[in-house]
């Protein structure tokens, strides 16, 4: 949940330090995983803890490739084990996929190069029409971020949500189809890295308000807004702060927290 790098000092330990990682568990007990930031080693020494589901991958889809989403990757346990199965997803053609992640786990950067990784790795250009796994539809979106991003609808069983980080508003095309695609969603998770304050001197850098995602749940007819991809140098009471003012415009506000689970 936090955004640009970790942040590992007490003054953050509250909301969290770690970058962006979501968990989607489905109720027939499939996992889905959005983005690899750092969060990603706690998660898979977590799923590495239970019981190993037969023939059943592991599905990551990642938002784009920027450090702050993809710095777990190397440190995921499940692809240290020859049985399993990882299968990364993005709107980049699979050729690219495979080609960004190997990269930064080449000499010099990483001691063991991606390709040594014992389990299976696939790679998999998600269509704009989407894709459907189970009682899971996934549906891609674009997103206004430099080099580009991919925003996720996720409906199941009659539940929605909509994640849309990293992004910045201000294209008028963009941003009318985000609110399409979080129309009447159980939650929205929404880039709010900065305050409307701070964005007048980082108009530009790729990231939203949080004022900007009450106005997009407001128009969305959303039911709950997720503050997402916290700034690092936003301290627990500052988001205490921030929440607090969010929820005088849209009460169902909520800052991302690690650790913490929402069921829809």
């Amino acid at each position: 949940m936090r955004g640009s790098i970790p942040t590992p000092q007490s003054e953050f330990l509250r909301f969290g330090g770690n970058t962006s990682c979501v968990q989607v568990r489905l109720s027939d007990g499939g996992v889905l995983i959005i983005d690899g930031g750092t969060g990603l080693r706690n998660l898979g020494l977590e799923l590495m803890r239970e019981p190993p589901s037969k023939n059943v991958p592991f599905n990551v889809f990642m938002t784009h490739f920027h450090w702050d989403h993809i710095q777990g990757i190397p440190f995921f346990a499940p692809l240290y084990v020859a049985a399993n199965t990882v299968v990364f997803h993005s709107s980049h053609s699979s050729g690219e996929i495979r080609e960004i992640l190997e990269g930064q786990m080449t000499h010099p950067y990483f001691p063991v190069p991606f390709e040594m990784l014992p389990a299976s790795r696939e790679f998999v250009s998600v269509p704009s029409e989407g894709v459907a796994y189970g009682n899971l539809k996934i549906l891609p979106f674009p997103l206004n971020h430099p080099q580009g991003a991919t925003g996720y609808r996720l409906e199941s069983e009659g539940a929605v949500v909509v994640h849309a980080s990293d992004l910045e508003h201000g294209n008028a095309e963009l941003d009318s189809v985000l609110r399409e695609y979080a129309r009447d969603a159980d939650v929205l998770i929404y880039d709010s890295q900065y305050t409307p304050r701070e964005y007048e001197t980082k108009k530009g850098w790729g990231h939203s308000t949080w004022m900007e995602g009450v106005r997009v749940a407001r128009e969305a007819n959303v039911k709950r807004l997720v503050l997402f991809h916290h700034d690092p140098g936003h301290t627990d009471s500052f988001l205490d702060t921030l929440v607090d003012e969010a929820r005088s415009h849209f009460p169902n506000t909520d800052a991302a927290t690690e650790g913490w689970t929402i069921r829809v």
